[in-house]
């Protein structure tokens, strides 16, 4: 009888070892998708960072800490946030109008659909031709909003791959520490 029990304690904790394994590999993974990208916009790079946190936390060996999974969470949103409103927020800041800002947006959007490079060249082109439907006469004065939503895409970039590499830091210091 002892036999037993002790057959299938070792089952149950090699089942558990080798979720975990499972679960630190593809938090792994999901940490290094994450930090591409935040250069790649087919890629959600901060969430999937943030999953691959998650994961790690969800194995045996790792307590919980529901404060760093809360922080790194409004962490994530904000940065994700952010992501999509600084781009027209250099439109502006670079003397865009509303237009501007609009096709900023609407090129976002439509630069989804052509990965990778789309992504830049729809919020260029997007504030461009935002800025010539307000004043087809000042293509200087697009060319510079457009030069600003570009300027806000590379802000937003260097904020994500920032925010993703500590993520990968946080992910490998509690991933060697507990085990």
């Amino acid at each position: 009888d002892i036999e037993i029990i002790f057959i299938i304690l070792v089952i149950k904790n090699t089942k558990n070892y080798f979720m975990d394994i499972i679960l630190v590999v593809l938090g792994l993974i999901c940490s290094i998708l994450g930090l591409l990208g935040s250069f790649l916009p087919a890629l959600p790079g901060a969430p999937l960072s943030w999953i691959g946190l998650l994961l790690l936390y969800l194995t045996d060996y790792v307590e919980n800490n529901y404060w760093v999974l809360g922080i790194t969470l409004l962490l994530t949103i904000i940065v994700s946030i952010l992501d999509y409103t600084i781009p027209a927020k250099g439109t502006k800041k670079f003397g865009g109008t509303k237009y501007g800002i609009w096709g900023t947006n609407i090129g976002l959007i439509v630069g989804l659909f052509f990965p990778p490079i789309g992504f830049i060249i729809g919020l260029f082109v997007g504030a461009f031709i935002g800025e010539l439907i307000y004043n087809s006469q000042d293509k200087k004065g697009a060319l510079k909003a457009a030069f600003g939503a570009f300027l806000g895409f590379l802000v937003s970039s260097f904020m994500k791959f920032m925010l993703c590499f500590s993520f990968l830091i946080l992910f490998l210091i509690v991933a060697i520490k507990n085990y």
